[in-house]
């Protein structure tokens, strides 16, 4: 199999790793994750991965924790590299080489995060994982993804969900909803489509980022995605 992009950025959500758990990692999901992540190193992808943290904590409201947005977000930035920790774990169990950048300083479990030397690892075929966010508090994992897409000129980002793509309302709750198979970044915005959050989305839109929304549960599916199959829905400049 002949890949369509060479380097991409993969964005997976923390709540994916709880699988049929409630709260933490499922064991199961994460050999899941890794499998298919191998699938696409071993025809010679470059992978960088970004993960959020909402299975470990969630910016609450502040009215209901007494915990204030930024120590929040910061808390959350903390979950993101249990997470990466994790996954690493998982991918090396399986012989794929990686290695974790965290935006925050923690020598002893994690790289600082260095654009230069993340592109090195890139090209020397291991998988990067970005932790802990941007490293600022108010922004999102999704806004992470996007700016570590751009900085190391990803080819595309692929948005890993429970979903087979982008709908014209959510497939869970309304029976009528039919899926995109392409779509604009105008159309996403005029229409309300919450792909990502504006942050994160903006930052693509301008810098002429391709977005892929797929279905990560399904075996194959990463693989095909990187193929060019028509998997899931594909956001780019006119569609």
């Amino acid at each position: 199999m002949i890949p369509k992009y060479k380097r991409i950025l993969l964005k997976l959500s923390g709540e994916s790793l709880v699988g049929e758990s409630n709260f933490g990692l499922d064991p199961n999901v994460l050999t899941h994750f890794a499998t298919e992540i191998k699938k696409i190193v071993d025809i010679g992808v470059e992978v960088a991965l970004v993960i959020g943290g909402g299975n470990i904590y969630r910016g609450m409201n502040e009215a209901e924790t007494g915990i204030e947005r930024a120590q929040g977000d910061y808390m959350g930035m903390l979950a993101t590299v249990i997470n990466g920790m994790a996954v690493q774990s998982a991918l090396e169990r399986i012989g794929v080489f990686t290695r974790l950048q965290s935006a925050i300083k923690m020598e002893q479990v994690a790289e600082p995060y260095i654009r230069r030397r993340a592109i090195r690892h890139l090209e020397k075929g291991r998988v990067v994982i970005f932790g802990a966010g941007t490293g600022n508090p108010y922004f999102t994992t999704d806004t992470a993804g996007s700016l570590r897409a751009i900085e190391i000129k990803a080819d595309v980002i692929l948005k890993g969900t429970r979903v087979d793509g982008i709908y014209t309302a959510d497939p869970e709750k309304d029976p009528t909803a039919t899926k995109y198979n392409e779509i604009s970044y105008q159309e996403c915005i005029s229409k309300n489509l919450k792909v990502m959050d504006m942050t994160a989305f903006t930052l693509c839109m301008e810098n002429n980022l391709p977005i892929i929304v797929f279905d990560m549960n399904r075996p194959n599916n990463l693989v095909q995605v990187v193929c060019g199959a028509k998997v899931g829905t594909l956001v780019k400049e006119k569609a």
